[in-house]
């Protein structure tokens, strides 16, 4: 079985910033990917909060193209079905986290997969789920 991974939403913007070292972790896990040794996975709540985030502050055809751009890695992005709905819901409800990093971590648990983020509040969960934290300088 390949090893697992889920992606939030401050993983890709570390990556599309350019933070380091967190971008060159998250670049190497798509690497990987790509080859066929590993699997990511991405909520689609937490591409929609990259979306709104780029189109913020760079405007909305930048959004657009990023989405563009992500939706061509080696990314399945996981639907979000009811049962994760009231998982993430749950979470928040026992969590001082935002209820988007709720379905990055409901995802990660429902996939069985290491949640990839340098989110603090994330980094601490990690009685819930494998956590994989990133830090950037």
């Amino acid at each position: 079985m390949k090893p697992q991974f889920v992606f939030d939403a401050w993983a890709i913007l570390a990556l599309l910033q350019g933070e380091e070292p967190a971008a060159s972790r998250v670049k190497h896990l798509l690497e990987s990917a790509e080859r066929g040794e590993t699997e990511i996975a991405l909520c689609i709540v937490n591409l929609g909060e990259v979306y709104y985030r780029i189109g913020k502050v760079r405007g909305e055809s930048e959004a657009v193209s990023t989405l563009t751009s992500i939706q061509r890695l080696a990314i399945s992005i996981v639907s979000v079905t009811d049962k994760m709905v009231f998982s993430a819901a749950e979470l928040k409800m026992h969590h001082s986290i935002s209820y988007a990093d709720a379905f990055a971590v409901a995802t990660a648990a429902q996939l069985g997969a290491t949640l990839v983020t340098g989110d603090p509040e994330l980094v601490q969960l990690t009685h819930n789920i494998r956590i994989e934290p990133l830090t950037r300088n």
